[in-house]
């Protein structure tokens, strides 16, 4: 089995909250990363950080994670680079 690289762990966290309608709560994203809880968390400050997501908090006081329009960007460009790289056979 392959390891994911830097940019493969990022596109899956960000994809796992696109394909939770944009509002994940932490715990199943982390579930969902399959990472320790230490990287997971490197990888989510870092993300908050450079402005792929956001947190943002209901009425109760949960909270969700969603995407900045930077994170759509992102998911778009990786999409469009994996597909460069597939029509190549890269």
């Amino acid at each position: 089995m392959k390891k994911r690289d830097r940019l493969e762990i990022i596109h899956d966290i960000l994809k796992t909250i696109l394909d939770h309608n944009n509002s994940i709560l932490p715990t199943p994203l982390l579930r969902f990363s399959n990472l320790s809880s230490q990287n997971f968390n490197e990888y989510l400050n870092e993300l908050i950080k450079k402005g792929f997501i956001r947190e943002i908090y209901d009425k109760r006081g949960r909270k969700y994670y969603s995407l900045t329009d930077k994170g759509f960007k992102f998911l778009e460009k990786y999409r469009k680079i994996r597909e460069f790289l597939e029509e190549f056979g890269l």
